[in-house]
């Protein structure tokens, strides 16, 4: 390779590391507001409807002149968009009732679930690392979930019960995603706040019916409440678009351990922001769980 070749594929690589991390920054912090406006009445389901439909007015503003490819996806993509919004939709939930790190860490047990689905839908073999990624997984959630404290079912909270759902839906998003790689970035984008904002009206339809649209209104709009939501709304269109970017220019481990800085992220902000704090045994179970994700992918990158 020439040198203007390797300075070239140098820069690009430093370009993603740093969209990753600033992905990773952004999921890191995005749960503090999302809070602030719960605390002003604002329910989380009720916040994802408003922050998405602003984040899909800021992509068809970015997108235009794509939108006719946009809309001629496959229909097998919509299923990759409803699982892709649930996802996204219970991680806002989980994380405005449940403890930060708590909910983060459930959350990445999803490397957990990306193998057992991708055995049984992909026929993937395993090998003893994978095992040994799986049985790490395993034992760190035990700990997180029962924290010394061996009382059945486990999890007992509602926050646990969403973050570990948001994170098989993850892994769902990530095999079907294997098909998908005829979907461009803005494509996939588009997808999943279409599907976050989908499911968001649909659950607040079915909870309170045409009445449940009835917080839309010009008072709630107050300027810090609009504020708010543009900055929500840039986080998640910015973090959504660089990672994407991200993951497709460096290899597939170093990418998981750069966003891995998430949690990073987010336990200072947990410790600062909220006063949040774990346990020792939380902090073994998220140890476990964090070196069960690095292995499943180092495995997966050296396949």
């Amino acid at each position: 390779m020439s040198l203007p070749h390797k300075q070239k594929a140098s820069g690009q690589k430093y370009t993603a590391s740093a969209a990753l991390i600033y992905g990773a920054l952004c999921w890191g912090v995005i749960w503090y507001p999302y809070r602030l406006l719960n605390d002003i009445g604002l329910s989380g389901v009720q916040s994802s409807l408003l922050s998405y439909s602003l984040a899909l007015l800021i992509g068809g503003m970015l997108f235009w002149r794509r939108f006719n490819c946009i809309l001629q996806v496959p229909a097998s993509a919509y299923w990759l968009s409803l699982i892709a919004g649930w996802t996204n939709l219970a991680y806002v939930l989980a994380i405005i009732d449940g403890e930060v790190m708590r909910v983060m860490l459930l959350f990445y047990l999803s490397p957990l679930w990306t193998l057992l689905l991708a055995r049984v839908w992909l026929h993937e073999p395993w090998h003893k690392p994978q095992l040994l990624a799986i049985s790490l997984s395993l034992l760190g959630a035990v700990l997180m979930l029962t924290n010394g404290e061996w009382m059945w079912p486990w999890p007992q909270s509602t926050s646990d019960w969403l973050a570990l759902s948001a994170g098989i839906g993850f892994s769902l998003t990530n095999v079907m995603t294997r098909f998908s790689t005829h979907l461009t970035i803005a494509a996939k984008g588009m997808l999943v706040w279409l599907g976050v904002f989908g499911l968001s009206f649909a659950v607040l339809l079915w909870q309170s019916g045409i009445a449940g649209m009835a917080f839309i209104t010009a008072s709630t709009f107050t300027s810090y409440v609009t504020i708010t939501f543009l900055v929500i709304a840039l986080l998640l269109v910015s973090a959504t678009l660089l990672v994407q970017y991200g993951v497709t220019k460096i290899p597939a481990i170093q990418a998981s351990v750069l966003f891995m800085s998430e949690l990073i992220v987010a336990a200072i902000a947990a410790y600062f922001l909220a006063q949040e704090t774990m346990s020792v045994m939380e902090m073994i179970g998220g140890c476990c769980i964090i070196a069960a994700g690095i292995l499943s992918v180092s495995v997966g990158e050296s396949d």
